[in-house]
């Protein structure tokens, strides 16, 4: 009797093929040995079928036949890989085939790939295991079909899986039918189009919002100008530079002209200030006092590793490319042996690989680049403890750990921007086997009359993992490190009372700023945290929870976004904004189902599909909750009467876009 191995790819089954010793002489769609068959699908054989099929009469979008609800799902083989499925499936159905190895993408996309063909197949009275893996060499392979599960131990995975495609079926046919049948003769005449589809999305609609409303926020924000006073002072031949802060003593206390503490809402203001200051000082030789020298060591600790949103975000502001492009380019690196799977959460180590981590850090002896680094960290045995730091947390990890590199591939074949984020992944990878970065903080107070100025000064006194960060110049980790070592024993020395003199003042002039617009990778982060984008590396490492769509799917939402319009991309700098279209579809959606704006409600329902897959509820409560809101929705647009009112908003709206409808 024969195993048989099927992959999601041609390229993974190729690999398998390889780990097995299987030839590699490929027949049509499979490749055979003695006792092995393996084959592939490519990407996905099988679809959900549209209305029409499950009866002629949906094929004309009616108000009456919405919503559609059907109780059982249809399913069909997508055009043009009928072929490949009808060799998949005499396969799975063979005779001398007893075992089935399902070793497509180990994630829920991957286990409801291989599930529907196996139920358009209607494979019957086979074992089936599960192929479990988080890179592709030769090793890792071996190791997942030595402890495959049975693929029941996944069934809660299938039925996330399923449901989340249904969720997406429901929703997309629904919404979109219905809010186009209200509202597509309004946009279309007033964007002079012949007609106009609404597209609306479970997690699509959901990311337009967040877009709509950043660009909104920042067209009410109305700046406000400041004045800062600035000090230069001078001690031992070196300059330390000042800023004005208010206090009890000082003549502007609570003053209605104050910009918070530290500046003036109008220039004459800040003259005034100084030329206060001038006179102090003019009659005390230009003395000034320092009333304390507050000194604290700050420890920063290296970043947690990559998971595919972080790796994203980092891609668009270094090299200014997209999340699809970045998730393309760490598959390629996946499917070469390079790194760990890509579409992961998690951003620790499992303490079954922490146990064994040397051999990846041996691996990338082999890179000449970051030899070096690796060699210290095995001569020095600072991987060894690995297991017992924040790096390493079972409980935060579903599917797959964190993108780290395997380093046993070929990197000779690697382009330029391949090579740039597989760098970025291992140094990233190496620096938590290195020690923290130490700081040190100075915050120094100068008295010159009753006026006050205050320096704050950071300088890095031990750089630990910025060494093997450094050529990324990672945001922040230089504050300070130009200083040389006089001017650090300088700072240092100043105590209570220590005199300076006073250099010069001059006024800063500055105006607050409105919020940025979203990147393509910085949208990726806040979708990853259901709506909110948090920059702080530390809290966004604490935040818990679902966010919206998954590490799999967010890429692709908004490639589509950008393909149907709704947003705009500036390849340039990576900066998204919406487009009037965009904008339009967004008011349809807030005055009918207003509820897939928001972020919260979104990440709730990707939080249901987790609570499906661990068990915690079943499929038919998920079904029944999510038939009931798209049922009741439609139910409330189909007596909606808003459409004209609809007109002047669009009007209000397009004057943002200068006239250019579209």
């Amino acid at each position: 009797m024969k195993k048989l191995f099927i992959a999601e790819k041609p390229s993974v089954a190729a690999e398998f093929a390889k780990a097995l010793k299987v030839p590699t002489g490929r027949k049509n769609g499979y490749l055979e040995g003695d006792n092995i068959i393996v084959t592939w699908c490519v990407g996905h054989l099988i679809t959900m079928s549209y209305p029409e099929k499950y009866d002629e009469k949906f094929k004309r979008w009616s108000l009456d036949t919405l919503p559609f609800l059907p109780k059982e799902f249809k399913y069909e083989v997508i055009d043009g890989v009928k072929t490949q499925f009808d060799t998949v499936s005499k396969l799975l159905n063979r005779e001398d085939v007893d075992t089935i190895y399902i070793c497509t993408d180990s994630g829920r996309e991957g286990e409801y790939i291989y599930r529907l063909v196996d139920m358009m197949a209607g494979v019957k009275n086979k074992v089936r295991k599960r192929v479990w893996i988080d890179s592709q060499t030769e090793e890792e392979i071996r190791r997942g079909i030595k402890d495959a599960k049975d693929w029941s131990y996944y069934d809660n995975l299938s039925a996330a899986a399923f449901l989340r495609a249904k969720e997406d079926y429901l929703m997309g046919i629904n919404f979109s039918r219905i809010l186009t049948l209200k509202y597509s003769r309004n946009v279309a005449n007033f964007l002079k189009l012949d007609r106009a589809v609404l597209s609306v999305g479970r997690v699509m609609t959901c990311v337009v919002g967040m877009v709509v409303n950043r660009e909104r926020e920042i067209r009410n924000f109305v700046k406000t100008p400041f004045y800062k006073v600035l000090a230069k002072f001078e001690n031992q031949g070196m300059f330390i530079d000042g800023e004005w802060k208010v206090n009890e003593k000082s003549k502007y206390f609570n003053s209605p002209m104050l910009y918070k503490d530290n500046g003036f809402r109008e220039k004459i203001y800040a003259q005034k200030l100084i030329e206060h200051v001038e006179e102090i000082a003019n009659e005390n030789g230009r003395e000034m006092a320092v009333l304390s020298n507050e000194k604290k060591k700050e420890v920063k600790n290296p970043p947690l590793l990559f998971n595919l949103a972080e790796a994203q975000n980092e891609c668009s502001k270094r090299f200014k490319i997209s999340p699809d492009e970045t998730l393309k380019i760490i598959q390629e690196l996946y499917e070469k042996k390079l790194v760990t799977y890509p579409r992961t959460d998690a951003r620790v180590l499992s303490s079954a690989v922490a146990k064994e981590i040397d051999k990846n850090i041996r691996g990338l002896c082999k890179f000449p680049l970051l030899a070096d680094f690796a060699n210290d960290i095995l001569n020095k045995g600072t991987y060894k403890n690995i297991s017992k730091t924040k790096y390493v947390n079972d409980s935060q990890i579903t599917d797959h750990y964190a993108i780290i590199p395997t380093g046993f591939g070929n990197m000779n074949s690697l382009g330029r921007l391949q090579m740039l984020i597989y760098e970025l992944i291992c140094r990233r990878f190496l620096a938590i086997f290195y020690p923290p970065a130490i700081y040190q903080k100075f915050a120094i107070k100068f008295g010159i009359g009753d006026e006050i100025f205050i320096t704050n000064t950071k300088v890095c006194i031990e750089r630990g993992f910025l060494d093997v960060l450094s050529p990324l110049k990672e945001d922040g980790d230089d504050d300070g490190d130009s200083q040389n070592p006089e001017y650090i024993n300088m700072i240092s020395s100043l105590r209570k009372g220590s005199k300076l003199r006073l250099d010069s003042l001059s006024i800063k002039e500055g105006e607050t700023v409105p919020p940025k617009r979203y990147s393509s990778g910085s949208i990726i982060l806040a979708m990853e945290n259901a709506g909110q984008l948090i920059e702080d590396e530390e809290l966004r490492s604490q935040i818990k929870g679902s966010g919206i769509g998954t590490s799999a799917t967010r890429a692709d939402i908004l490639k589509k976004l950008f393909a149907i319009k709704y947003l705009a991309l500036n390849k340039k700098t990576q900066i998204i904004t919406p487009t009037l279209f965009g904008e339009i579809v967004y008011e349809v959606v807030n005055c009918s189902i207003s509820q897939l704006l928001n972020p919260e409600l979104t990440a709730s329902w990707e939080k249901g599909l987790t609570m499906v897959s661990n068990g915690d509820i079943s499929s038919d409560e998920y079904m029944t909750k999510l038939e009931r809101f798209v049922g009741i929705r439609c139910l409330n647009v189909k007596q909606l009467n808003n459409q004209y009112s609809l007109n002047a908003v669009f009007e209000k709206i397009s004057k943002e876009y200068k006239g250019m409808k579209g």
